[in-house]
């Protein structure tokens, strides 16, 4: 050995890492419940530092909360770095098909390049007009519902449902104007599920069953048999109508063509997994950024006042075009996620051995990455916890690479575009066509963090009033 070698500092070890205190054979486990597992990671990451351990039953956690770090870690992906395997074994217990979420290496490639076809600017045009409807529908609802309290966070969900079954699938399920929000109700059951089981210390259920899990399993069933059907519907007016394969009427039809094509390295059952993946995340993602924006714009008046503003100068007709221009309005939506992540971290597992910020990780190692800790910090961003969505126009100074809503790296969030075209189109209806009269929480002051499969808030209701009537 080299005096070259011994100078150099060997990386820390796992072991070496300052830790909470736990108990014998459960760990952390009792300090962490699953609706709140976010903030204690958070509390812990500003008690212990950028890195430090936990344990949660038998499994020991490494937790990263450094945005550089983190970066580098998501670019390290799919080879160094994958989602951990328990989501997976989670996912097929319950007899899911792999979709590009839970899918890795040459699996994960051939699924992106399919999925991106369905994601592209072009793609996302041509769907605009059937998200501008359900956007009327969702108006419409609430014109019915006049001075009353509006279900603010059940209408949200029913609208990014109604367009992401539109978009995706071709399907009018109009949970807006029907009422049956059936699939709504199934797609949050298997949310919660997933999301609950992921992070229990041991899988109970694999021995034996509490009512939530049959509950569970029940709406499994219900999602996959609503995917076989949009699937087969789909392939019904595809081979109807020959043309649809180069030109697609829909995402589902776009990634059909896609896998039908020579060498695309996918089949019905990826599709059937990334059908299930966008009605899934899709749901659950944008209307829980969508509610906490309204909440906090209708906490910061001169904001609301400002991009309200925007809205009646450039978007009363709304068009892609006039969507994609509301500057102000993507802004708000930026500091909005920048202060209420619908991910505010991404667990991954180590894919080989590597060294993260001088710590050696052997294979497997479990890495829960803190996503809201440098993003909320009065060095990054002065006045961390106020929304000023200004950070996020040209010269505000906002460090776009702090702040990660969609992730970073070659596993990017695929549907990024979309779900600011869904946020800014939804919002672009509310402020262009109503007054705020009042948002709120209910039975409490300020609608709490709930962390399932992304993390939302507690139920909220909202009054409004037309503008017809404004004054």
């Amino acid at each position: 050995m080299s005096v070259a070698t011994l100078k150099t500092p060997l990386p820390q070890t796992i072991a070496e890492l300052p830790a909470p205190r736990g108990l014998p054979l459960l760990g952390n486990a009792l300090q962490l419940r699953p609706s709140t597992i976010h903030l204690a990671m958070e509390r812990w990451s500003r008690k212990y530092g950028r890195m430090f351990r936990a344990r949660i039953g038998p499994r020991e956690v490494v937790v990263l909360s450094d945005s550089a770090a983190i970066t580098a870690v998501l670019r390290d992906r799919p080879d160094g770095f994958r989602r951990p395997a328990i989501t997976a074994e989670v996912s097929a217990e319950l007899g899911g098909n792999v979709g590009l979420f839970l899918a890795e290496g040459d699996a994960w490639r051939n699924q992106r390049r399919m999925v991106m076809s369905a994601f592209s600017p072009t793609a996302i045009r041509a769907y605009f007009d059937r998200m501008a409807q359900v956007a009327q529908r969702l108006e419409q609802r609430w014109v019915a519902a006049g001075d009353g309290e509006i279900d603010l966070t059940g209408d949200l969900k029913r609208y990014t449902v109604d367009v992401i079954a539109g978009l995706a699938f071709g399907a009018d399920v109009d949970t807006i104007g029907n009422g049956d929000d059936a699939i709504q109700q199934h797609v949050e059951t298997v949310l919660a599920g997933v999301a609950r089981r992921s992070l229990l210390p041991f899988p109970y259920w694999r021995w034996f069953k509490l009512p939530a899990d049959r509950t569970l399993e029940r709406s499994v069933r219900a999602v996959r048999e609503a995917t076989d059907g949009f699937i087969a519907s789909a392939r019904e007016a595809m081979a109807a109508d020959p043309t649809l394969r180069e030109q697609p009427a829909n995402m589902l039809q776009a990634m059909l063509a896609a896998a039908d094509r020579p060498d695309s390295g996918v089949d019905d059952s990826s599709v059937a997994g990334n059908v299930t993946t966008m009605l899934l995340a899709g749901e659950d993602t944008t209307s829980s950024a969508l509610a906490w924006l309204i909440w906090l714009l209708w906490q910061n008046p001169d904001a609301l006042a400002r991009v309200q503003e925007e809205v009646r100068q450039h978007a009363q007709v709304p068009t892609l075009e006039s969507i994609n221009a509301l500057d102000y309005l993507e802004a708000c939506a930026l500091e909005a996620m920048r202060l209420k992540p619908p991910a505010p971290f991404i667990p991954l597992q180590a894919q080989r051995e590597t060294t993260v910020m001088g710590v050696k990780l052997p294979k497997d190692t479990l890495l829960w990455c803190v996503l809201r800790h440098d993003s909320v910090d009065g060095g990054v961003f002065p006045e961390p916890h106020s929304f000023e969505p200004e950070r996020w126009l040209a010269g505000g100074g906002a460090d776009k690479g702090v702040a990660l809503p969609f992730g970073a790296g070659p596993r990017m969030c695929p549907g990024r575009y979309l779900s600011l075209i869904e946020l800014k189109v939804a919002m672009a209806m509310l402020l262009g066509r109503f007054e705020l009269v009042d948002v709120q929480a209910r039975d409490r002051l300020a609608p709490d963090e709930v962390m399932g499969f992304v993390m939302g808030p507690t139920a909220m209701s909202m009054r409004l009033r037309s503008r017809k009537t404004a004054g």
